[in-house]
C-alpha cells in the first residue's frame, strides 16, 4: 500500500495542495487499495470506471484552483443521491435507479474538490445496526472479518478503518454513524440537527428523526469534513450557522458537563464487559476536569422499541410494493393505525 494513503486527511490534502504529491497519484494507489481490501471486505459499491476516475483526478491537477478537499477520492452512503450515480438504498425496489443530481451534502463535498468515486454500502433503507442487504451483501468488519460492521454506515467505516478512504460520509437516526465506527476503530459524529441540511423535499418527519455527518480516523479530519458538510440552505428552514470546527478541538474541556446514558436504567442488557468497557472511557472525561452525570431519557424504552419495530414492518419491500402497485387498497384502519405510529415515535 502507498504510504500516503495511511496519512491523515489534513496531511494528504496538504501534500495535493501544495504539489508534492497529485490527485493522479492519489487516485492510483486508492483503485489499487479498493482492489485489493474491497473484495474481502465489501464496503464499497457502485464503484465508477477507473478510467473515468483517473481522468478525473488528472483534471484536478491542471485545476488552478486548490479547493479545501482537493483532488480527495470519497465515496458516499448508498442512501445519499450523487448525480449520475445509483442510490440502491440497498433494496431491490431502487437497484439500477440514476440520481439525477447530488444532494445538498453530496454537492458541498464536490464543490471542496473531492472526487466520487463510488458508494459505501448500507442496510436496506438505513434500517438497521448492521451492515448488510439483498443487493450487494454483507460488509465484513474491519478488524474482525466474518463479524459485524455495524450500521447503518457500516461500508464507509470499513471503507475508512482499511484504508480505502480518508474521509467518508454517513447518516445517523438512532446510532448509524455511531455504532459502526465505534466497531471499527474509527471516529463518527452525529451532529446537532439542522447543521447539515437534508435533501429538501420527501419526507419531512424522517428529516427530524435522522441527519447526516462526518466519519474520519481521527478527531481533526472529522472536523474538517464537518465544516464542509455544514452550514444553512435557503431551501430549508432549520439551518444553522457555518464554523471552523478544528477551532473547538484545542478547548479546554474542564468545568464542561457529560450525560452518560450507560444501559438507559437498566433497559439495555449488554453482554459481560461491554458496559465496564465504556465506564472505563467514561472515567477520562472526569480525569480531565469534567462532570458525568448519569442519565435516564424520559422515555419508555419498550414502548419506543416496539414502534421501531412496527415503522421497519411497515416499509419492507413486499409492503412498500403492495402500496405501490395497488394503493386504492390501503384502508382508513391503515391509514389511522399509521397516523397513531407516527405520532407515538414522535
Amino acid at each position: 500500500m502507498a504510504d500516503f494513503l495511511e496519512w491523515t486527511a489534513h496531511d494528504l490534502i496538504a501534500a495535493l495542495r501544495g504539489e508534492r504529491l497529485s490527485a493522479s497519484e492519489v487516485m492510483q494507489a486508492t483503485l489499487a487499495r479498493i482492489d485489493a481490501e474491497n473484495p474481502h471486505y465489501n464496503a464499497i459499491v457502485s464503484l465508477r470506471d477507473p478510467d473515468v476516475l483517473l481522468q478525473e483526478a488528472h483534471a484536478a491537477d491542471q485545476a488552478d484552483s486548490k479547493w479545501p478537499l482537493h483532488g480527495v477520492p470519497m465515496a458516499v452512503k448508498d442512501l445519499a443521491d450523487v448525480g449520475g450515480m445509483p442510490t440502491s438504498q440497498g433494496s431491490p425496489l431502487f437497484a439500477g435507479q440514476i440520481a439525477p443530481e447530488s444532494e445538498i451534502m453530496v454537492q458541498r463535498m464536490q464543490d471542496a474538490g473531492a472526487i466520487v468515486i463510488g458508494k459505501t454500502n448500507t442496510p436496506e433503507f438505513g434500517l438497521g445496526s448492521h451492515t448488510y442487504n439483498p443487493v450487494f451483501g454483507a460488509t465484513q468488519n474491519a478488524v474482525l472479518p466474518g463479524c459485524s460492521a455495524g450500521g447503518s454506515s457500516g461500508g464507509a467505516a470499513v471503507a475508512l478503518a482499511r484504508h480505502m478512504v480518508c474521509l467518508a460520509d454517513g447518516s445517523d437516526a438512532m446510532g448509524s454513524l455511531r455504532n459502526p465506527a465505534g466497531w471499527n476503530g474509527v471516529y463518527g459524529m452525529r451532529p446537532t440537527w439542522g447543521l447539515l441540511p437534508s435533501a429538501p423535499g420527501g419526507d419531512l418527519f424522517m428529516h427530524q428523526l435522522a441527519t447526516n455527518g462526518p466519519m474520519a480516523r481521527n478527531p481533526r479530519d472529522l472536523a474538517l469534513l464537518l465544516g464542509v458538510q455544514s452550514g444553512p440552505d435557503p431551501r430549508l428552514p432549520f439551518g444553522l450557522p457555518q464554523a471552523d470546527y478544528a477551532d473547538d478541538l484545542d478547548v479546554d474541556v474542564a468545568g464542561r458537563k457529560i450525560a452518560w446514558l450507560g444501559d438507559w436504567g437498566g433497559a439495555y442488557p449488554m453482554e459481560e464487559g461491554v458496559l465496564a468497557a465504556a465506564q472505563a472511557g467514561v472515567a477520562r472525561f472526569e480525569q480531565m476536569g469534567c462532570t458525568v452525570e448519569t442519565v435516564a431519557p424520559p422515555l419508555m424504552p419498550q414502548r419506543y422499541g416496539r414502534r421501531g419495530r412496527h415503522y421497519a414492518h411497515g416499509i419492507k419491500p413486499r409492503n412498500l410494493a403492495r402500496f405501490m402497485m395497488t394503493p386504492n387498497s390501503v384502508t382508513g384502519s391503515s391509514l389511522k393505525r399509521s397516523g397513531r405510529l407516527r405520532k407515538g415515535v414522535r
